[in-house]
């Protein structure tokens, strides 16, 4: 017979595992208790001894002000409880607190579009521009959530609107998810329109990705680039990727290029789907346009991307005005 079928093998291997078990929960009970203690010495304002005690669980953690969990003041932010943040910042909690992902309380607050806790944190000294290992700001979290109070309050107090193209961009966010206020309060701010992320793009082209139509109507009528996308992939092609007849009709409206090619060779009408509503609509759209067209994109280009505010410096008639502007 086989050692492993009989009865000693099978007595050991039930104490290693109760051995295991007990240790795991132990552990495991250590680990609570001194998070509690944490929690404890951060609403007593002792965060030198809650930062000691957050480094014996965790391990070392570089930075100053680096917390491993979530404080109260996070907590608090993160749900809206104004009363109980301006509690714990009299107690003299620290604003600045961050967790171990560089997530702070300002972060939270946004994230949730709690704006009187926002406004309560920055005039208590929260850092408006800071940014937690993913790249993301404030300012981010606010276009996220869509909060156009939180946008406003955050520039209000010096956040900024453009950032470098490694950290997450809020004017791409807020394009992604569809919220256009946020977008135009970004771009009155001079936010480059046609930043381009890696891995997103133009705000252009994530607009056409995410079909956001609004969005896209909008960053045409201001200026955007028309064929500017993620490198050689065209919004139009994000278009036809997405069986999206409105965006393309918006697109070519435009005076978007059916002929470029992305990175594989191919045309947005190589993308579309055979006999598809999109391909219908590339292909109405393949041959030469129309005088009026042709004479409307021309003007927009020698007006460049101040168009929507010089046209009525023309003295244009009001039809020709509307045309021009696409109204």
């Amino acid at each position: 017979a086989k050692m492993e079928d009989g009865p000693v093998f099978y007595g050991f291997k039930n104490i290693f595992l109760t051995m295991f078990a007990t240790f795991f929960f132990f552990k495991l009970l250590i680990k609570v208790f001194l998070a509690l203690l944490t929690h404890f010495y951060i609403v007593k304002g002792n965060r030198k001894e809650a930062a000691r005690i957050a480094e014996e669980i965790y391990g070392g953690i570089s930075g100053k002000n680096c917390w491993a969990d979530r404080s109260p003041l996070h907590e608090a932010a993160a749900q809206g409880r104004l009363l109980a943040l301006k509690t714990l910042i009299a107690q003299g909690v620290n604003v600045n607190l961050v967790t171990i992902n560089r997530v702070s309380s300002l972060h939270e607050a946004c994230l949730g579009g709690h704006v009187a806790c926002a406004k309560a944190l920055l005039e208590n000294g929260a850092h408006v521009n800071g940014v937690t290992v993913h790249g993301a700001t404030p300012l981010f979290n606010a276009c996220r959530s869509g909060s156009i109070a939180c946008v406003n309050v955050l520039l209000e107090f010096g956040a900024h609107p453009q950032l470098e193209v490694h950290l997450s961009s809020p004017i791409h966010e807020a394009v992604k998810r569809g919220h256009r206020a946020c977008m135009e309060i970004l771009l009155a701010k001079n936010v480059n329109i046609d930043q381009e992320v890696p891995q997103l793009g133009t705000p252009l082209y994530v607009a056409c990705t995410y079909q956001r139509v609004d969005c896209v109507k909008k960053l045409l009528e201001l200026g955007a680039s028309v064929d500017h996308g993620q490198w050689l992939d065209t919004p139009l092609h994000a278009a036809a990727r997405q069986s999206s007849v409105e965006v393309i009709r918006l697109l070519t409206d435009y005076g978007a290029n059916l002929k470029l090619r992305n990175a594989q060779g191919k045309s947005a009408l190589d993308l579309a789907a055979p006999k598809s509503s999109v391909e219908q609509a590339l292909l109405l759209r393949e041959g030469p346009p129309a005088l009026s067209q042709l004479c409307r994109l021309c003007v927009r280009k020698c007006l460049g991307r101040a168009c929507h505010q010089v046209v009525h410096k023309l003295c244009l008639p009001e039809p020709l005005e509307r045309f021009l502007l696409y109204q």
